[in-house]
């Protein structure tokens, strides 16, 4: 379970995330929201990138804001972002391998951990390849497989099937499904592709202009009148 309570995020003026509240219970969340709403800000405050000016987040009853960023990877937190970080020339075994040699298990046990992570995302053929000669597709996976190395806790996933075409957008959706039954980790998955969203994630909440204004079960969620005016822009939600 994730408990947000009253964060808040501000840029000298600019105030990102203004008083969230929010409690997710799900295996996998869904988090959406208009460009702009804070949805990559509030990663950055899980991943201990961005120090909120007020507010609490307590996961599996851990209080996790006051950890530094490093204690985050070992007590479990893995993420991807919205741009690749693998590094092109290392192998995808190597690019694996750099995050699990950070998140405290036995040295013993890495190996087994990283060929597990490659092969639930499906790349067992391609570990020995160097992640610059894979295809768009395959190297999402790799970031996948990063996140979800190491046995996470929770994992946080920035829009990765962002330019991917349906079918790979579909087995993308597939292996996140997925991942809460064989990783035991909550994921917190932030998408513009509503179809992605409805077929990953339990529940879902939906932030707009930082603050919380939906959430709940994932298809009544996206049925709310509220959010599809905070999508569509219209009039009301200007003048609001």
């Amino acid at each position: 379970m994730i408990v947000i309570d009253s964060l808040t995020v501000r840029f000298g003026g600019v105030t990102p995330i203004n008083d969230m509240n929010l409690t997710m219970t799900a295996g996998s969340n869904g988090l959406i929201g208009p460009n702009g709403a804070g949805k990559t800000t509030f990663f950055n405050v899980l991943s201990g990138f961005v120090r909120p000016a007020e507010g609490t987040v307590t996961v599996f009853g851990d209080e996790l804001l006051p950890m530094a960023d490093f204690k985050r990877v070992r007590w479990g937190v893995r993420r991807t972002f919205q741009t690749e970080q693998a590094i092109a020339d290392l192998t995808v075994y190597e690019n694996v391998l750099l995050i699990e040699e950070h998140s405290g298990r036995k040295s013993s046990t890495r190996r087994a951990d990283v060929i597990e992570a490659v092969e639930f995302v499906g790349l067992g053929n391609q570990i020995g390849r160097a992640v610059g000669t894979l295809g768009a597709a395959e190297r999402r996976l790799v970031e996948v497989a990063r996140a979800i190395v190491g046995h996470p806790r929770l994992v946080l996933l920035d829009e990765p099937a962002a330019g991917l075409p349906e079918d790979e957008t579909e087995k993308l959706g597939e292996i996140i499904k997925q991942i809460p039954d064989r990783t035991g980790a909550m994921v917190v998955l932030v998408d513009h592709d509503m179809e992605l969203v409805s077929a990953t994630c339990d529940e879902v909440a939906v932030l707009d202009f930082g603050s919380v204004i939906a959430s709940g079960k994932t298809q009544a969620v996206l049925a709310d009148p509220l959010v599809m005016r905070a999508y569509l822009g219209d009039d009301e939600r200007v003048q609001a």
